[in-house]
């Protein structure tokens, strides 16, 4: 393996940039803003939350399926930029349809076929590092990788984010799809691989059962959920009842009763996913199984809060779908500057203050500023909304680094690659458990209490943050 120069960094990792450019102007941007169209204003939040939880199941299943096999491509062109290639000529095809789509369910199709063409490119993208990177400079090229995929947030929000707000959408999925083709072709032209002399003998099928198991677990946790959480909530609700109406019963037994539906699905679909693939080492590394529940719980929190933020500045300033997307995008980029600069200062942070320590600390700071952003539903000012943006961006720049290098420290000697691998349980469930049950509780609550759904929704999320924290006390194993 060669060494590498600064510009192959760059050229190993540009086609993150792309990727992460197109994921975030459509889950942030795109989705919200089709679906305040398309679907009806009293069902908008769970036909935008149903939307991102079926696009991330077939997300979990074809990620490491067009990993695997382009693990055993034996292309003349190399393992993983034939992969590459198809999946982002595809994404610009499936971006068109976005475009062109006229009503939910033709945006919803276009949706899960981009989901599906943009992981065949994720799941292969993954081993560009491990395949051209001497062990010595894969902490320089996964630092390049990093800002690569944090980069978009900012960028997304001031560019792609203003044009769907000058009410320029067509042109924002234009830009989106050119800087995917750049990208891409940068990659193929720069990018050098050696072909595969001969298809590996490892087995397709196990790894792809791990998969079936995780996927399986987030099922066990969603039904876990609803029981726990219809449970909860009626109970609270009956309870209400004898003090209030029918309709703050029903509003505060949704309310609890989602919370803990989410709780219960985060704690429940872990361990049910690390026992369907580990099997009984779950029980024995217990304190790696929890560091996956901080994972979710903290993932769950700031992504569901991401995709949520564009209704909930429509409700609190009543702004049209546009003006909402260009403030989106805005307060985007303040938190994707601040996650980026804390990202970048948070391992010197963490050699300090410990990577236990720290990550604790984070899901206690993103608690507070989520619930200085509940005060703008009753006191809409944005500087309460960029300051709490900050807060939370400052938070999450601190966790995903010292997290993932907590998680490092716990898996055994000699498996990293096997147990890390599980973490795509608290990467794709943070959406499903999050989007999926919060777009239920806000649209039920606000048919009552128009606006009270967002605050019930972003309290959950900082329950959620804050129980990260919880979770890590029973992470044992290491002080670092």
């Amino acid at each position: 393996m060669k060494r590498l120069h600064w510009y192959d960094y760059l050229s190993i990792n540009l086609f993150w940039l792309g990727l992460n450019i197109r994921n975030t102007a459509l889950g942030s941007i795109f989705m919200p803003y089709l679906v305040g169209i398309f679907a009806p204003e009293a069902i908008k939040n769970t036909a935008l939350g149903g939307m991102r939880s079926a696009g991330l199941v077939i997300a979990m299943l074809v990620q490491p399926a067009a990993g695997m096999l382009s693990d055993r491509s034996t292309s003349r062109f190399g393992r993983r930029r034939p992969f590459i290639l198809v999946g982002a000529l595809f994404d610009c095809l499936f971006l068109l349809a976005i475009a062109l789509s006229q009503n939910y369910w033709a945006l919803l199709i276009a949706i899960l076929l981009i989901q599906f063409s943009s992981n065949v490119s994720h799941g292969p993208l993954q081993g560009l590092i491990p395949d051209l990177v001497p062990e010595d400079q894969r902490s320089h090229a996964s630092a390049v990788k990093s800002i690569m995929e944090l980069l978009p947030v900012v960028l997304v929000g001031l560019t792609i984010a203003k044009l769907v707000g000058a009410g320029h959408l067509d042109l924002a999925i234009f830009v989106t799809g050119l800087s995917l083709l750049v990208v891409t072709l940068i990659t193929m032209i720069f990018v050098k691989e050696t072909p595969l002399p001969e298809k590996p003998t490892t087995p397709f099928w196990p790894p792809m059962l791990r998969v079936l198991g995780m996927l399986g677990g987030i099922a066990i946790g969603a039904v876990a959920g609803l029981l726990g959480g219809g449970l909860v909530g009626g109970l609270a609700g009956l309870i209400t009842l004898a003090f209030a109406n029918q309709s703050t019963a029903l509003s505060v037994g949704i309310g609890v009763g989602g919370a803990m539906a989410m709780l219960v699905a985060v704690v429940a679909g872990v361990w049910a996913g690390c026992l369907g693939t580990l099997g009984q080492e779950a029980r024995k590394q217990s304190a790696f199984v929890w560091w996956i529940a901080n994972r979710l719980m903290f993932l769950a929190a700031v992504t569901s809060l991401q995709g949520s933020i564009f209704y909930f500045v429509m409700y609190a300033f009543k702004l049209t779908g546009e003006e909402a997307s260009s403030l989106t995008g805005t307060l985007t980029s303040v938190i994707g500057l601040f996650i980026i600069i804390t990202a970048i200062f948070s391992g010197w942070i963490a050699n300090w203050v410990g990577r236990r320590r720290l990550v604790l600390i984070s899901g206690i700071v993103a608690a507070l500023g989520n619930v200085l952003l509940l005060v703008t539903i009753w006191v809409p000012q944005l500087a309460i909304v960029y300051v709490a943006g900050t807060i939370i961006g400052i938070a999450t720049g601190l966790f995903m680094t010292a997290n993932w290098a907590l998680g490092t420290d716990l898996v055994p000697p000699g498996e990293a690659g096997r147990y890390l691998g599980i973490s795509n349980l608290a990467g794709a469930g943070a959406g499903i458990v999050g989007a999926g049950i919060g777009g239920l509780v806000a649209d039920a609550i606000n048919h009552y209490y128009m606006g009270l759904g967002y605050f019930a929704v972003f309290a959950a999320y900082a329950m959620l943050f804050t129980l990260s924290s919880v979770a890590l006390l029973l992470v044992k194993g290491t002080e670092k």
